[in-house]
């Protein structure tokens, strides 16, 4: 087991083995409960995992969405 130490903002890294083994990732929500002398973590809220093919993760500006067969390169052939 790693012992971590706590930096002077009160932080400490959780190892990486403990993140991997309760899911723990980045906008995870955790909770701390003090029994006694020691201190217990539990994950109260996990984000929707991100999809592994980046599908979604930008947002358009317009108000309509594109359709899924859309080929940006059309853009740049029609101002020519």
């Amino acid at each position: 087991m790693s012992s971590p130490s706590v930096t002077s903002k009160g932080q400490i890294t959780i190892p990486l083995a403990v993140r991997q083994q309760l899911g723990i990732r980045q906008g995870s929500q955790l909770s701390f409960v003090v029994k006694g002398q020691h201190a217990e973590l539990h994950v109260v809220q996990t984000p929707e995992p991100v999809k592994a093919s980046g599908f979604g993760i930008l947002k358009s500006r317009s108000s309509k969405p594109m359709p899924a067969d859309f080929d940006p390169a059309s853009l740049l052939k029609s101002s020519r």
